[in-house]
């Protein structure tokens, strides 16, 4: 019986699996060196964009950045009892999605983003908080409406009528002994502006639809919440006008995109025609699901509130110094109200909001399509307090000694 005979090259798998070794020693290394590489470039960026410009520059600064859900979760990586049953920021998901997104300007789950840069119309302002921002979601657009598919109403249920407004409490009654306090007024003198670029935003409740991007309407829509303010700004005794263009008929190339280059002629007007306007509103509706965009208050649901500052406008903190004293006073009001201030810079369209008019100009997001009218109105109703108190005592500070408002 022959045997066969068989030999192995021991040095020559050695040598394999040593080259191999080496191979996937040096890829290692470059891939981890291009992502330290790219994740530094990020940072730096980061830095360079948003600290520099930053009015919030301390750690009390930071604190107001980030939203409450986060310290939870970063206290509770130190304290167990604080760990709640719902997915961590620190997840493996969350954090490869915020370096991806940080260092990309891509986020993973709104694939939109990857083709912003490229198409236009996609590059949306993005949003970067600045104080305040409680659940931490950044305010979104859907963009432009649906075409019209007829003359008229775009709402699928037109026939609905907007509830009628809610009574106002009755006063309490002053002892006869004191005579009643005059009321101040600005008068036949209208101080603050209400406009509204985007007049078309509306609510799908109150359109009997189900598709959110479909919530705009001719009649039915965000220019009611407006007049609202006004009317609940003139009782207060402040002058308010409330400008709202149809620029669809009144703009004969009409175009969605330049809608903010026709709210700045319509400001200009409004300018013109009262030049005794201090304060300027853009009222609008926001585009998150109503979980993000609705506050329970003892036991009434309210459409909270974003304030949106154009960071391409170069005073835009002054800007950003008013809204933070809408803010502050709604939140010693109502806590939970206000959804906080958003600065929006964008690498394509406006994000600036017509706001370098003037200092004291901001765009207000109050609810989103699915909230109701009357939720909307019930905010207007403490913003026009809110409004009416912060006029009021700058109307003191300015005043000179011994002067009276009326």
């Amino acid at each position: 019986m022959k045997w066969t005979a068989f030999t192995m090259d021991l040095s020559k798998i050695r040598k394999t699996a040593q080259n191999v070794r080496v191979m996937s020693k040096n890829l290692m290394i470059l891939s981890l060196s291009t992502l330290l590489f790219f994740l530094f470039l990020g940072l730096a960026g980061y830095a360079q964009t948003y600290l520099k410009n930053s009015p919030l520059s301390s750690m009390k600064g930071l604190a107001a950045q980030v939203s409450n859900d986060f310290f939870i979760d970063m206290i509770g990586l130190e304290i167990p009892q604080l760990n709640r049953e719902r997915e961590s920021t620190f997840s493996g998901e969350n954090v490869f999605g915020f370096l991806f997104r940080l260092v990309t300007d891509i986020n993973p789950k709104d694939p939109k983003t990857l083709l912003a840069r490229e198409v236009p119309g996609l590059g949306n302002a993005s949003a970067t908080p600045i104080r305040g921002t409680g659940t931490g979601a950044p305010p979104q657009d859907y963009g432009p409406p649906p075409a019209d598919d007829k003359p008229g109403s775009q709402g699928e249920n037109p026939a609905v009528q907007p509830p009628e407004e809610s009574p106002s409490p009755a006063p309490s009654p002053q002892p006869s002994s004191q005579p009643p306090q005059e009321k101040p007024t600005t008068g036949d003198k209208k101080v603050v502006l209400i406009y509204h670029t985007h007049y078309e935003e509306s609510w799908v409740p109150e359109l009997g639809i189900e598709e959110a991007d479909k919530a705009y309407d001719e009649k039915l829509n965000i220019t009611l919440v407006g007049k609202r303010l006004a009317e609940k700004l003139e009782e207060k005794g402040v002058g308010a006008v409330d400008y709202s263009p149809e620029y669809k008929k009144t703009q004969a190339d009409y175009s969605w995109y330049k809608s903010y280059k026709y709210s700045r002629n319509t400001v200009k007007e409004a300018f013109a025609a009262h030049p005794e306007i201090n304060f300027v509103f853009d009222i609008h509706r926001d585009s998150l699901p109503r979980e993000k965009t609705t506050a329970r208050i003892d036991g009434v649901d309210y459409a909270q509130v974003y304030f949106i500052i154009g960071q391409k406008n170069p005073d835009w903190e002054k800007n950003e110094q008013f809204a933070a004293r809408i803010h502050d006073k709604l939140e010693q009001k109502m806590p939970g109200l206000s959804r906080g201030i958003w600065g929006k810079s964008a690498h394509q369209g406006d994000a600036e909001y017509n706001q370098s008019l003037t200092p004291n100009s901001v765009l207000i997001e109050i609810g989103g399509p699915f909230n109701t009218l009357e939720e909307s109105y019930r905010t207007a109703d403490i913003l026009a307090d809110v409004i009416s108190e912060i006029y009021w005592d700058a109307e003191k500070v300015d005043a000179p000694a011994g002067a009276s408002n009326g």
